[in-house]
């Protein structure tokens, strides 16, 4: 137990090409070395666990290297190689800036800096979390950073390199390391497991390696961790054990549920997954991740952005071909949109099951009941047709614009007041409570059975003839039994209907609030208009009246607007008496 060594530290680089993952960086720093073009100061960033550290020393070590090979690398035989290796090297300092950044460390090391090396050409300086270091130190320590002797030479190495002053940065030569690639770790991975004679599935370090979030220190502890648990034979099942991942075939099994619109199993299988142990947050994460790898798999283009083992590959593949490219990009967006609201969301659990309500949704056909109101061209009333075709939508580049509205399908039913005047003061003229479109199409009429009793009967089709009088009167009527919709009731009261042929009649109005108003109660209005002129085939236009038309005012600003036209002293008045205007 003594002399066990962690992976981490036992396997660590003592060479450029032990290095993993880093190829262009360590290529760079060779070629400075081999063309004898070293900068005074380095600054190494990137994330945890990539080599910033390792690339340092090795650095550090080469350039003191009294034979170094022909490939760049540090020949480990020489006096300098071999106090490296054996950590009594005097020309390599490192400091760790995270527990010693006071202006005093760096003063001491600024001591240090003028003594010359005794073996070796350079005295190298590794100053590890640099952005730990307070403000005064980084000023105390810009000078000798900037002009520091001959044979020094300082590399900083940080995971937060926007915490560096700009100062600091301007004087260094900065090497930015990449996150480390899962086939990089895996590759890496196998070769331990063989030196160290453990058995490995491919899969089982794919995991590893996804855990370890691109840093190779954290995948050589976790491989630890889990030689450990396994004693030796590393197996998928036992790795998703016991780093508790979720598992790829509840993934799937959850895919399947969900392109079969199953909501109810899918809210069973959420509830076994949460009941060992997972966090909902995670599930929501896992399924966007999940349906992200399904999308990359749907092209062979993309395919190389999925990193996993190749039998799950192949069960990737496959599903990929069910889902098509629609439901996938509107369930990674659900997905996402949960995963956003689940921090603030007060009943998570719910959250998390309504997602999967819509996501089981998404294979299913969607009704859709269009449209009530279409557009379509004004007719002069001598070209308006029998039965006027339904327009495409467009409106044209005119002022003159009319809204046609034609009868709505008869399965679509809407509620309206009873017809008869009451004592308590219901609408008169409009439909029973519950009459559906189709009934309003063909109301019905009162005929007496041969037992002299009062019977209601459909008629199928009226077409009653009605004068532009008849019209006037009961459009003004129905406008009088309007109570509430203050705005429609001005608009109609203001706005005269004109009878054209076929039963059309045309309302013009001032502006397009006007106009959708009416739109919005066309329903209503031609109920109505059909019932009191027993006529099912009545039809309304509305248009927007040219601007040279009479304008009148409606509303309290229109109301003002236009008697101050007519005494300009109104508006003295209103300042002076501080009234307003509404």
């Amino acid at each position: 137990m003594d002399n066990y060594i962690v992976s981490a530290r036992k396997y660590r680089p003592s060479t450029f090409k032990d290095v993993v993952g880093q190829k262009a960086l360590t290529t760079t720093l060779k070629n400075a070395i081999q063309n004898q073009k070293l900068a005074h100061a380095y600054l190494f960033c990137g994330p945890r666990g990539v080599g910033k550290t390792s690339c340092a020393r090795i650095f550090a070590k080469t350039i003191n290297c009294m034979h170094p090979t022909a490939d760049g690398e540090a020949c480990n035989a020489c006096e300098s190689c071999q106090a490296f290796n054996e950590q009594r090297s005097l020309n390599i300092h490192e400091l760790d800036a995270a527990s010693n950044n006071s202006v005093d460390d760096i003063r001491s090391l600024i001591d240090q800096v003028r003594i010359p090396p005794a073996i070796g050409k350079y005295k190298v300086f590794i100053i590890d979390e640099v952005h730990m270091l307070s403000p005064a130190a980084f000023n105390a320590f810009l000078k000798t950073l900037e002009e520091p002797p001959h044979h020094a030479l300082f590399i900083l190495a940080t995971t937060e390199r926007h915490k560096v002053l700009p100062t600091i940065l301007s004087r260094c030569q900065t090497y930015n390391f990449n996150r480390i690639s899962i086939a990089d770790m895996v590759e890496h991975l196998e070769y331990v497991a063989s030196k160290e004679g453990i058995q490995a599935e491919p899969e089982a370090l794919n995991v590893i390696a996804q855990k370890a979030d691109g840093g190779m220190r954290d995948a050589l502890s976790i491989f630890d961790q889990v030689a450990s648990y396994t004693n030796g034979n590393i197996t998928y099942q036992a790795v998703i054990q016991n780093l508790n991942v979720l598992d790829y075939d509840y993934y799937f099994r959850m895919t399947d549920l969900i392109l079969n619109g199953n909501i109810r199993a899918s809210l069973l299988l959420l509830n076994e997954i949460i009941n060992k142990g997972f966090d909902a947050q995670n599930i929501v994460t896992g399924l966007a991740s999940h349906f992200r790898d399904l999308l990359v798999c749907k092209d062979p283009a993309t395919l190389v952005l999925f990193e996993v083992g190749a039998s799950i590959r192949e069960h990737y593949k496959e599903m990929a071909q069910r889902c098509p490219e629609t439901f996938l990009f509107k369930a990674i967006e659900l997905a996402n949109t949960c995963d956003q609201n689940y921090r603030t969301s007060r009943n998570k659990r719910l959250l998390v099951e309504l997602m999967l309500i819509q996501l089981c949704q998404l294979s299913l056909p969607a009704a859709d009941d269009k449209k009530k109101v279409q557009l379509e061209p004004i007719n002069t009333p001598e070209q308006t047709p029998a039965q006027p075709a339904t327009s495409t939508g467009k409106i044209p580049n005119t002022q003159q614009q009319v809204v046609t509205v034609q009868e709505p399908p008869a399965h679509i039913h809407v509620s309206i007041p009873e017809t008869n005047v009451s004592t308590s003061g219901k609408r008169p003229g409009r439909p029973p409570m519950g009459t559906s479109l189709k009934e309003i199409a063909h109301p019905k009429v009162q005929q007496q059975n041969p037992q002299g009793q009062t019977v209601q009967t459909s008629a199928t089709d009226l077409r009653t003839n009605f004068s532009q009088e008849q019209l006037q009167k009961a459009w003004d009527e129905y406008a009088n039994t309007i109570e509430k919709k203050v705005y429609l009731k001005n608009i109609m009261s203001n706005s005269k209907p004109q009878l054209l042929n076929n039963f059309y009649f045309e309302v013009g109005v001032h502006n397009p609030g006007m106009q959708e108003e009416l739109i919005n109660n066309a329903i209503d209005i031609l109920a109505v208009l059909r019932q009191k002129l027993q006529n099912t085939h009545i039809q309304m236009r509305v248009r927007i009246m040219e601007s040279n038309e009479k304008h009148l005012a409606y509303t309290s600003a229109e109301k003002y607007q236009h008697m101050l036209e007519i005494n300009p002293l109104i508006d003295k008045l209103r300042k002076d008496f501080d009234l307003r205007t509404e």
